[in-house]
């Protein structure tokens, strides 16, 4: 891998570091945010529900060179925001690149920094980033405890993560029967890319610059896809020369127990009910796309 290889990964402060009481006191305006958050610059910020997967990649080198970079994206102004690189300083960070964008934010930001994938609390800003073709997902808050292990390990749902929302279409339009007959009869055409593709392929790569048996990163497809529609999906990650580690197709079935055992650092889905119960197992996100996730026209 050479230095243009490098995966970007982009946080918001509220994703870094546990900043909902600083939340809260936004909710009563500028003012007394910014009162509050210079009041407590130098009171050390908790840690947030992206941190330990932030602490893992920081650590991933490959012959002494850093194989991923993590930006610091914020809403903050650079006054108010000076409290976030101090959380960065005592916990020790290698966080150097960062955004403060003064109450806005702008898609364009994140290309700018060739951002490979984006992890927020404001759902609006992720939403303006995958229209932007940007891989980026809205992170649940959760108290539960982190599960330590050097491996760094990702999880993914299939249809509108990995792969689009084509075949959901069908299953909501037509329903599950109609889905189950057009995923067998198109189990040799590949789905198309849905917006977590590019990230995948480029966790790919990095697992590629290490052997099998000494891997530091490990992928795995959770999905409610079950036989027959299981072989769309496995062939299709064929076709795009992805391999995955773990698969587990689930029926329908609650995710969350396969979470609970597999131990992510983080899962991603497009369904929030699902993130939010998974959220109390693992550290989960949002993926705002497709078909499920449009707004119901009122008659």
């Amino acid at each position: 891998m050479n230095k243009f290889e490098k995966m970007v990964i982009a946080v918001t402060s509220r994703s870094l570091f546990d900043l909902e009481k600083s939340n809260q006191v936004f909710k009563k305006g500028i003012k007394a945010y910014r009162e509050h958050q210079l009041k407590h610059e130098n009171e050390p910020l908790g840690k947030g529900v992206a941190f330990p997967l932030v602490k893992k990649l920081l650590k991933l080198k490959k012959d002494n060179r850093s194989l991923v970079e993590v930006v610091l994206i914020s809403r903050n102004d650079p006054s108010t925001g000076l409290r976030a690189f101090n959380a960065i300083k005592k916990y020790k960070l290698n966080i150097s690149r960062a955004a403060f964008c003064g109450g806005g934010f702008r898609d364009g930001y994140l290309k700018a920094f060739n951002v490979d994938l984006f992890l927020s609390a404001h759902s609006d800003d992720v939403k303006e980033a995958l229209g932007d073709g940007i891989p980026a997902a809205t992170i649940l808050p959760r108290r539960s405890e982190t599960h330590e292990e050097k491996k760094i390990r990702f999880a993914f749902d299939g249809d509108s993560v990995i792969f689009s929302d084509e075949a959901e279409k069908i299953n909501a339009k037509k329903g599950l029967k109609a889905f189950y007959r057009s995923e067998k009869r198109q189990a040799n055409n590949p789905l198309e890319p849905g917006p977590f593709k590019v990230f995948l392929e480029k966790i790919h790569k990095i697992q590629n610059a290490f052997p099998p048996g000494n891997n530091p990163i490990r992928t795995a497809l959770i999905t409610a896809r079950s036989a027959p529609a299981h072989e769309r999906a496995i062939k299709t990650l064929r076709k795009w020369n992805i391999y995955l580690n773990e698969a587990f197709f689930l029926g329908g079935a609650d995710k969350t127990p396969i979470l609970g055992t597999y131990h992510p650092d983080i899962f991603f889905d497009d369904q929030r009910k699902n993130v939010k119960r998974a959220s109390k197992k693992v550290p989960s996100a949002h993926v705002p796309y497709g078909i499920k996730n449009k707004k119901k026209k009122r008659k």
